[in-house]
């Protein structure tokens, strides 16, 4: 075997040996924050828009009921 053969048979059994060392570093954490951002301002706008909607209901009603009352005078 030639001497870089011997180098890397012992690199790959060193590697092999040695126990997995994971990476810590930031890399996702704008995605992930855009990502909650995102779910956040979404559930604002649905409630936003059911308060919204409960309120154009209530208002429609009352005005329709405020209507009749005029025309039946």
């Amino acid at each position: 075997m030639p001497v870089s053969a011997h180098w890397l048979a012992a690199h790959v059994r060193a590697r092999m040996a040695a126990p997995a060392r994971r990476c810590r570093d930031d890399r996702g954490e704008g995605v992930i924050s855009a990502a909650i951002a995102v779910l956040i301002m979404a559930f604002l706008g649905a409630l936003m828009w059911a308060s919204f909607h409960t309120m154009w209901q209530k208002t429609e009603a009352n005005t329709n009921k405020n209507v009749d009352k005029m025309t039946q005078e």
